[in-house]
C-alpha cells in the first residue's frame, strides 16, 4: 500500500491535485481513497460529492474510488476523551494536583493528531492499494508530520516507558497497592499508555517509511510560493519525511506572437516570469522529487471528469505514484580521520538538507542531541554513541538543491573517550 500526502501553500490547487490524482488512480484500476485532514473540507466540492467521515465510493466514472472527510471533533470527544481520563488517574496516583493533572493532558496538537491516527487506521484496515491524503498548507502539515516524533519524547518525558513497566508503581506512590480496584485502574491507565506510545511508533514508522510513504508539494511558480516550497523541501527532509515530487500549478501559455495589445503584453510577461521560476525548481528538484506542471484553465476542474482531464495533463501514461529516485538516509556517520580508540580520530556526521545552501542554520549541542534549526524548524537528533563521547569541531553547509548537506565534524572528548 502506498500513502501519498498532498500539502501547499493556502491556495494553490492541492485539493484539486490530490483529487485529480485519486479519481486517476482509481481510472487505473487500483482501488484508492483520497480522504482529507484539512479543516477546510474542500474535497466534496472538487469531487462535487457529499463526503463525511466514513469512506464511501463514488461510482459512474470514478468507480473504485473511495474518499472521506476527518472530523476530528468526533474523535476528540471518543478515543481521546477516554485516554485523557486515564492519563489523569496516573497523574493523580503520582500526587500530581487535579488541576495540574487537567493542564497536563492537555497534550499540544492533539486534534491533528487525532487526524492523522485516522489516516492510519483508514489505511490499515481499507482494502485501498493506494491512500491519497489532502492535508492542510504547508506549515500545518509539517507541524503535523512531526507531530507523532515530538508527542513521543513529550510522553517519555512524562511517562518514561521504564516506570510504565512497573505495574503498580504509580498506585504504590499514592498508597493505593492494597486496593484491587485501585491498582486495576491504574493498570488500565498504564495500558491506554503503552497504547498511545504504540500509536505514535507505528505512525512514525508509517511516514519515516519511503517506501510506503510520500509527500506531493504543489505551488504556483512565483517567487515568494517557490521559497516556501524551498523551505519546506529542506524541512520536511530535516524531519526524515521523502518528498518525491513537486507539481508546479496553473502554468499560463505563452501567446502567439500575432496576439497584440496590453492582454498579450501582460501574459508574455507573466509566461516568462514563470519560466524563470520554472528553471530554478528544475535546478533545485535535479536528481531528487519529480516535477510536473499543469496548465492553467480557463474553469476551475471539479468532478470527476474534469479531474481525470487534469491528471492526464500532469501525468501522461506516467503512474501517479511511481517510485521514483530512491530516497538517500537522512544522516550518515563515517570516520574521516584516526583508527581504533586513538584521541586524534575524527568524525563527520553528514545531514542531508535538500534546498539549505541559502540557510541559515543554527546548531546547538544539548546532551546526546543535536539541536538543528532551520528557519522555524527545529529536530533533535539522536547522536550515535560513538558521537556522545565527542564535541563538535565545526560545521559547514556544502552542495546545493537536493544534494545540499550539512557536515559536522566532531573529534573525541580526552574526558570520556577512554572510559
Amino acid at each position: 500500500m502506498r500513502v501519498v500526502l498532498f500539502t501547499g501553500k493556502g491556495g494553490v490547487g492541492k485539493t484539486t491535485l490530490a483529487s485529480a490524482t485519486a479519481a486517476r488512480l482509481a481510472r487505473s484500476g487500483r482501488k484508492t481513497l483520497v480522504v482529507s485532514t484539512d479543516p477546510a473540507h474542500s474535497l466534496g466540492d472538487a469531487l462535487e460529492a457529499e463526503l463525511d467521515d466514513e469512506p464511501r465510493e463514488l461510482g459512474g466514472e470514478a468507480r473504485g474510488l473511495f474518499a472521506a472527510h476527518i472530523d476530528t471533533r468526533v474523535l476528540l470527544g471518543g478515543a481521546w476523551g477516554r485516554l485523557q481520563g486515564h492519563l489523569r488517574v496516573l497523574l493523580a496516583g503520582a500526587g500530581v494536583d487535579d488541576l495540574v493533572a487537567d493542564e497536563l493532558t492537555v497534550l499540544p496538537g492533539v486534534e491533528e493528531l487525532l487526524a492523522l491516527t485516522e489516516v492510519r487506521r483508514l489505511a490499515e484496515t481499507g482494502p485501498w492499494e493506494v491512500v491519497v491524503v489532502d492535508c492542510g498548507p504547508t506549515a500545518e502539515t509539517l507541524r503535523l508530520l512531526g507531530l507523532p516524533e515530538a508527542l513521543s519524547s513529550y510522553l517519555e518525558r512524562l511517562f518514561p516507558a521504564h516506570r510504565r513497566a512497573v505495574r503498580g508503581l504509580l498506585a504504590g506512590l499514592a498508597g493505593k497497592r492494597e486496593a484491587t480496584e485501585s491498582a486495576a485502574r491504574f493498570d488500565r491507565a498504564i495500558d491506554a499508555l503503552d497504547g498511545l506510545a504504540e500509536q505514535l511508533a507505528g505512525l512514525r514508522a508509517l511516514l519515516a517509511d519511503p517506501g510506503r510513504t510520500s509527500i506531493r508539494l504543489v505551488l504556483t511558480p512565483e517567487r515568494v510560493v517557490a521559497a516556501e516550497t524551498r523551505r519546506m523541501l529542506t524541512a520536511f527532509a530535516l524531519h526524515g519525511l521523502r518528498v518525491d515530487g513537486l507539481v508546479a500549478n496553473r502554468i499560463v501559455p505563452d501567446p502567439p506572437p500575432s496576439l497584440r495589445g496590453p492582454a498579450a503584453r501582460w501574459l508574455r510577461e507573466r509566461h516568462a516570469e514563470q519560466q524563470t521560476v520554472l528553471a530554478e525548481l528544475v535546478e533545485l528538484c535535479d536528481g531528487g522529487p519529480t516535477l510536473r506542471t499543469a496548465d492553467y484553465a480557463a474553469a476551475e476542474p471539479t468532478g470527476v471528469r474534469a479531474l481525470l482531464e487534469l491528471a492526464r495533463s500532469v501525468y501522461g501514461d506516467d503512474d501517479p505514484v511511481a517510485a521514483g529516485h530512491p530516497a538517500p538516509p537522512v544522516l550518515g556517520v563515517r570516520r574521516t580521520a584516526g583508527e581504533g580508540t586513538a584521541l586524534d580520530s575524527e568524525f563527520e556526521l553528514a545531514v542531508r538538507l535538500p534546498g539549505a545552501e541559502r540557510g541559515p542554520v543554527e546548531l546547538a549541542r544539548i546532551g546526546d542531541e543535536l539541536a538543528i534549526t532551520i528557519g522555524l524548524t527545529r529536530r533533535m537528533v539522536d547522536l550515535p554513541s560513538v558521537l556522545r563521547r565527542c564535541t563538535v569541531e565545526s560545521a559547514r553547509l556544502q552542495g546545493a538543491g537536493t544534494h545540499a548537506e550539512l557536515r559536522v565534524v566532531f573529534r573525541p572528548d580526552p574526558t570520556v573517550w577512554m572510559r
